[in-house]
């Protein structure tokens, strides 16, 4: 019976393979169904995957007149691989004009302020770009002391949800011991009352300090389309947009418009949650657009709102106290200091009931462990009413676990967006500051998967454009090695009975990925019926040595049938 029926998927095989326009033969298919099957020949026509398997069931119909055959040689063959968050404007435009400078101790920070000193006339503003303090050789965020290198320029060091200013700016923002914390923000003192210059979420006190670059829209789309063509260079067939607003969505639609989208892009709808609900009620119900608006090279994903700050500079939200060595590393004065919740759970409930009524997939940024416990609050308050899980809502980041918020994800189907690389970056750092039990639910791939939780791989690229050494890395095979091995800068393991199979961490960055989309039935795997977006990469990943997996470089990417990157 066996044999009748492998004869029988062969033959079928073969009539669907000799309707194509084109075969890959002699290779390794991963094909990432499910049953996690490795074939040796796919049969593409159109757009469209047209049948796996055998080189004899694929081949032996005999290809038409106009079918291409190429021979792998024993390639191996993945799934385009899909990012399921980053931020691809930012990481356009940060290196536009010019290569960012390597920022890696205060040092190189004082480096960069005299250099640009020397070609700023005086009194403009300097802007350190984006640095955190987890990957600076000090380990402890700078004061205004360290920006007074120069004292002719107010001088602001970008952290993301931090900034830290120098004495002159501070002085030409008024900044002074009486200044008054801003709305969901906290100058930060020193031990005698007066301003270190640390700003937590207040660079809206700042005067006279211009957007950073004007761009022109040309200039925008011309830098997004790179940034896209370099993420397809790197194996990516699709990303999901972390956070769009109106000038990035009118960015993507008009390069769909003109043929130039390189790969698939999801965008996730960002809200600033500070602005009154009133208004965000009428953003959200006068929308044209919801989840899955849109065709399968531009859509609308979820909606999301910022619960909490950075595990990077120290503004997450936890459920302890970040400690002696958090003091340090983030230049913290109260001991009491947890971190920022952006907003009340009454808020935060209230702005997700109006996305969820009108028919949004909800996710929010929330790093600390407290973010993550009011998020699933405000889940389970909705999911009383009417069940969470098929809208695939989820955690983004959701960087400090617990067991009882994984129980409580699993109850509902809430699914994770999760990013390794951090792990492999950061965690020297954050050791320092939690200690080696409170790592221990620091991405919990494991334990996603073992609770049943659907997890997608990305990376939060939003600065930099070399695929490695961008502030956060976009190069999937570096997740993917890290989701496998659990290995830091420092070549230690982090909690290895976190780690994952190559399986496992390939279905992260396929499958996973197109669940956490909603583009399961046509992406993330090798089967028929679905777009033909592969990847042929240089080394076997599921034999290569371990260390290998993140060394491992496209040899050609194809998108809808066609090869878009590299040659065979």
């Amino acid at each position: 019976m066996m044999c009748v029926a492998a004869l029988a998927l062969a033959g079928a095989a073969a009539m669907r393979a000799a309707e194509a326009d084109l075969i890959l033969h002699n290779g390794k298919i991963v094909t990432v169904d499910a049953g996690f099957s490795v074939q040796q020949a796919v049969a593409i026509r159109g757009d469209r995957i047209a049948a796996v398997g055998s080189d004899q069931a694929i081949l032996s119909a005999g290809s038409g007149a106009h079918t291409k055959l190429i021979d792998l040689h024993g390639r191996t063959v993945l799934p385009g691989l899909f990012d399921s968050h980053v931020h691809p404007l930012g990481g356009a435009l940060s290196e536009f004009r010019a290569p960012l400078p390597v920022l890696d101790s205060f040092a190189a920070v004082q480096s960069f302020i005299r250099q640009q000193a020397a070609k700023t006339p005086p009194g403009e503003w300097i802007v350190v770009p984006r640095t955190f303090p987890t990957r600076l050789r000090e380990l402890r965020m700078p004061t205004r002391e360290v920006l007074d290198v120069d004292t002719a320029h107010p001088v602001m060091f970008d952290a993301s949800y931090v900034v830290v200013v120098n004495s002159l700016g501070l002085k030409r923002s008024g900044i002074t011991r009486d200044t008054p914390n801003p709305a969901r923000g906290e100058i930060v003192k020193d031990a005698h009352g007066e301003p270190n210059g640390i700003l937590k979420n207040a660079q809206s006190l700042l005067k006279g300090l211009k957007p950073e670059g004007q761009f022109t829209e040309r200039e925008q789309l011309q830098a997004l389309e790179e940034m896209l063509q370099r993420y397809v260079a790197a194996g990516l067939t699709s990303i999901g947009d972390g956070a769009v607003q109106e000038n990035e969505i009118h960015l993507y639609r008009t390069l769909k418009a003109q043929n130039r989208l390189p790969l698939r892009v999801t965008m996730t709808w960002w809200h600033n949650a500070a602005k009154p609900i009133e208004e965000l009620r009428k953003e959200i119900q006068s929308a044209d657009v919801t989840t899955n608006s849109g065709d399968e090279w531009l859509r609308f994903g979820a909606f999301k709102i910022n619960v909490d700050g950075g595990m990077t500079i120290g503004t997450a939200y936890q459920r302890e106290p970040y400690g002696p060595f958090g003091a340090q590393l983030y230049g913290k004065t109260d001991p009491l200091d947890r971190g920022q919740l952006f907003e009340s759970p009454e808020k935060l409930l209230a702005i997700l009931r109006i996305a969820r009524d009108a028919k949004w997939q909800l996710s929010a940024h929330c790093q600390g462990g407290g973010a993550i416990d009011g998020f699933l609050q405000a889940l389970a308050a909705l999911d009383r009413e009417s069940p969470i899980g098929p809208t695939r809502s989820h955690l983004i980041h959701a960087s400090f676990q617990s067991p009882a918020a994984i129980a409580e994800m699993k109850r509902m189907g809430v699914l994770a967006d999760v990013q390794p690389a951090w792990l492999y970056l950061d965690s020297p750092a954050l050791e320092k500051v939690f200690g080696n039990d409170g790592m221990r639910y620091f991405f919990p791939l494991r334990s996603y998967l073992d609770a049943g939780i659907g997890i997608a791989g990305g990376s939060d690229h939003m600065i930099g454009h070399d695929k490695n050494r961008a502030t956060n890395p976009y190069n999937p095979f570096l997740g993917l090695w890290t989701a496998v091995t659990r290995l830091n800068t420092r070549n230690e393991v982090v909690h290895g009975e976190e780690r994952i199979t190559r399986a496992e961490a390939l279905r992260m960055y396929t499958t996973g990925a197109a669940y956490r989309h909603f583009a399961e039935n046509s992406r993330g795997s090798i089967e028929r019926g679905k777009l033909a977006d592969l990847v042929v990469i240089d080394r076997d990943y599921l034999t290569c040595p371990e260390d290998e997996i993140r060394r491992i470089e496209p040899v050609a990417v194809m998108i809808g049938g066609r090869i878009v990157h590299g040659g065979l």
